[in-house]
């Protein structure tokens, strides 16, 4: 007993040293800390005082914090309040609206095509209708986030703009806001195989993939035999989502898992039992502008062997971005790194990207850096990107593995949806011949 309680006392001894040494260590830490905000308070206030012109003290702050975020990663950000909500808006999957694409021409906010079913529609708006005023106020030589900013609004509030139409005096219409979907899910029966498109990935992504199988199949009028999921030029969005998409094509096991700073905090995430296909060929369209979540999808079909990918190399952006939200998204958000993420099969393809099992471009490839043909960059160009922890680096295309279109190929054909719908085709027909009795 008498040992114990000596042990007991050595322990408490050495853990109040330790506790008094740790102290010691955060307090060093927080003056630290403190001098340097006061180093930046002395930075500002000299620029203040002394700058050449007057300047806007908000500005600067903000300007300081962006600039601490994006000395981190590519990825990390400050987002300031509206910018947040633009952020928002974005990854809801739905927003308050008039319903409509606007691009700016010339100097004119000018409609591309109203969305069907919103009040553009109703209300007879035009292609190549330009916007001249919101409100009564004119907004010709504007941008079009400036324009799109003044006709969104609450759901229910009436906004009227002024319309120029062709030879036409210009004319007023009043319409109501109201809830716009933003779609990432787009579906056809392209050269008799069922085609589905999947731009981004918001809220309401995963509900969209189900809608749009619903909608295929009803349009194929049977079960599908086959699925072309294209995922080019694809940025990425919310992890939830692309972990439903996943599941959507899977029967159980692993999506994908992720780890933060520290190792031992791993989270694995799950397909559910039920494939909505049953096992029917899937084939993957990636390109070098697939990334993020849209790899993360990609990467687990390919390693649960459930897709064929076909195409280009993608992005290769391996990490993780938490949006947190400063003081209730009233001063905005920080979009800040804080994890990475692996494929089933425990790959990183931070920087590398994945490469598909049939590497089709295209367009023609070759070795002339200055050849008229698009460059499309990857994660392991962008400054300051994270490197993969493996060690592993993005591998130069041999353009001898590479299938390229042939030299009478049509350039407004897409060759890669092409060869595509070849592959499927072929694996539909494997798979109907290896249930023949």
């Amino acid at each position: 007993m008498r040992i114990n309680v000596f042990a007991s006392m050595v322990a408490f001894a050495v853990g109040a040293v330790a506790i008094a040494v740790s102290a010691e260590g955060a307090q060093e830490d927080r003056s630290a800390s403190f001098r340097q905000i006061e180093l930046f308070g002395d930075v500002l206030s000299r620029i203040e005082s002394d700058y050449v012109s007057d300047t806007d003290q908000a500005e600067l702050i903000e300007a300081a914090i962006e600039g601490m975020l994006t000395s981190l990663d590519p990825h990390s950000a400050y987002h300031n309040p509206d910018a947040y909500e633009d952020l928002r808006v974005t990854t809801r999957g739905e927003y308050g609206g008039l319903g409509m694409e606007v691009v700016r021409r010339e100097q004119y906010i000018t409609i591309v095509s109203p969305i069907a079913d919103t009040p553009a529609e109703r209300a007879g708006l035009r292609t190549n209708d330009r916007i001249i005023a919101v409100d009564g106020e004119a907004i010709v030589g504007i941008s079009v986030d400036e324009a799109v900013a003044l006709m969104r609004g609450a759901v229910g509030d009436p906004v009227t703009i002024t319309i120029s139409r062709d030879q036409d005096d210009p004319f007023d219409v009043t319409l109501v806001r109201d809830t716009i979907p933003l779609r990432t899910v787009v579906t056809r029966i392209e050269e008799g195989v069922p085609y589905m498109r999947i731009a981004g990935f918001n809220e309401r992504t995963t509900e969209m993939v189900q809608e749009g199988l619903t909608e295929l199949r009803d349009e194929f009028g049977a079960d599908l035999p086959g699925l072309i999921v294209d995922m080019r030029f694809n940025p990425g969005g919310l992890l939830d989502q692309a972990i439903g998409v996943t599941d959507v094509f899977l029967d159980g096991g692993e999506v994908v898992s992720t780890r933060t700073r520290d190792p031992r905090d791993t989270q694995r995430y799950n397909a559910r039992p039920g494939d909505r296909l049953n096992g029917v060929p899937i084939v993957i369209l990636i390109n070098e502008g697939t990334a993020s979540a849209a790899e993360i999808v990609a990467g687990a079909l390919q390693d649960r062997e459930r897709a064929e990918l076909v195409g280009m190399t993608s992005f290769g952006k391996g990490s993780i971005q938490t949006i947190i939200p400063l003081r209730g998204g009233r001063d905005g958000a920080l979009r800040l790194t804080t994890g990475r993420y692996y494929t089933p099969a425990g790959r990183s393809i931070q920087a590398t990207g994945i490469v598909p099992d049939q590497q089709i471009s295209a367009w023609a490839l070759n070795d002339d850096a200055e050849a008229d043909v698009p460059q499309i960059g990857s994660e392991a160009d962008l400054d300051g990107a994270l490197v993969n922890e493996n060690g592993d680096e993005r591998e130069t295309t041999d353009l001898a593995a590479v299938e390229q279109p042939p030299a009478d190929w049509p350039e407004d054909e897409d060759y890669q949806l092409h060869r595509a719908v070849e592959i499927l085709t072929s694996a539909m027909e494997t798979q109907q011949a290896s249930l023949r009795p």
